[in-house]
């Protein structure tokens, strides 16, 4: 990387020269007269003239951001990603068990006026008629901010161990769940999945990976490994900061979609159905198959790294 420096990505050099340093901290604590210590040494000055010699940034860096860097920090937070999803999953299951064995479920987790419009929305024949309820462009820019809002919460309830994150999630799910089985149990089932998926597929999977960011936050904390508590709190939150700040096209074209688009419930099921399985293409690609192809075109860390002889 170091020889090499001039065709690297500006962020890759900066977490590399961030993770030798603090390798160097430690080796330096535990083998101050090791050759191995050098070695750091050695590789920590060679990153930091590198850096300072960058200069300026390139203008596409806001392209970049979303084309190869937040790939690759969903690639390093996959756990995360795997742990948020688990959680949102056993949520939604709760919901769907409990409404299915209490009638008075739903009431407790949406309320009575919610589940008394929409008893009488399907009664009418138009069980998502709530979608048309408000005009377009302040829907919009209510649904945005609102979607932001509760990712950042997400996220930041990641101060919590990961616990706030992990609750925040559970809400969530619960909810999703149990109107969804209601719409079911209601032989409103197909509609209200092509109602709420059209937009809920971006939506959804948006607060899906802020849980991933928050988790992120959580664990830099709570399990810094060999590094020292503060920096890996510090490496966790950036990570986690970047991955929330990714979401953010994520939820306003979700917005959009829920404005615009779910109110027209007499569109064709096989468009509805097309445009859901398109956006889940797109979820799929971005944050499972992309992440992946970059880790193996420029993994992070070379597989076998040989490092001089050393009396460690």
């Amino acid at each position: 990387m170091v020889d090499r420096a001039s065709e690297e990505h500006p962020e890759r050099l900066v977490n590399a020269y961030l993770e030798i340093t603090a390798d160097l901290s430690f080796s330096r604590s535990h083998y101050p007269h090791s050759r191995i210590t050098v070695y750091l040494n050695n590789l920590a000055s060679a990153l930091h003239h590198s850096l300072y010699r960058t200069g300026r940034e390139s203008g596409w860096r806001i392209v970049t951001f979303w084309t190869t860097e937040l790939p690759r920090i969903m690639y390093a937070s996959r756990k995360e990603l795997r742990y948020s999803l688990l959680v949102f999953l056993i949520s939604a299951s709760i919901g769907c068990l409990s409404t299915l064995n209490d009638d008075m479920f739903p009431r407790l987790i949406l309320g009575n006026s919610y589940i008394d419009m929409t008893v009488d929305n399907i009664e009418r024949g138009d069980p998502m008629a709530v979608y048309g309820d408000m005009s377009p462009v302040p829907m919009f820019f209510y649904i945005m901010m609102n979607n932001v809002r509760v990712s950042f919460v997400i996220f930041l309830f990641g101060l919590l161990t990961g616990f706030g994150t992990g609750a925040a999630l559970f809400y969530n799910g619960v909810m999703i769940g149990t109107f969804q089985t209601f719409c079911f149990q209601q032989q409103a089932g197909l509609e209200s999945l092509l109602a709420i998926w059209l937009h809920g597929t971006l939506e959804i999977s948006a607060v899906v990976v802020a849980g991933a960011a928050g988790f992120a936050l959580g664990n830099g904390w709570l399990f810094p490994g060999t590094y020292p508590r503060g920096y890996a709190f510090r490496q966790g939150a950036v990570r986690g900061l970047k991955i929330v700040v990714g979401t953010t096209p994520v939820f306003i074209l979700a917005a959009f979609i829920e404005s615009f688009l779910t109110r027209h419930t007499g569109m064709p099921d096989a468009v509805r159905g097309g445009f859901i399985l398109l956006t889940l293409a797109f979820v799929l690609f971005y944050y499972i198959y992309l992440p992946k192809r970059l880790n193996h075109e420029h993994p992070s860390k070379p597989k076998n790294p040989v490092l001089p002889d050393t009396d460690v």
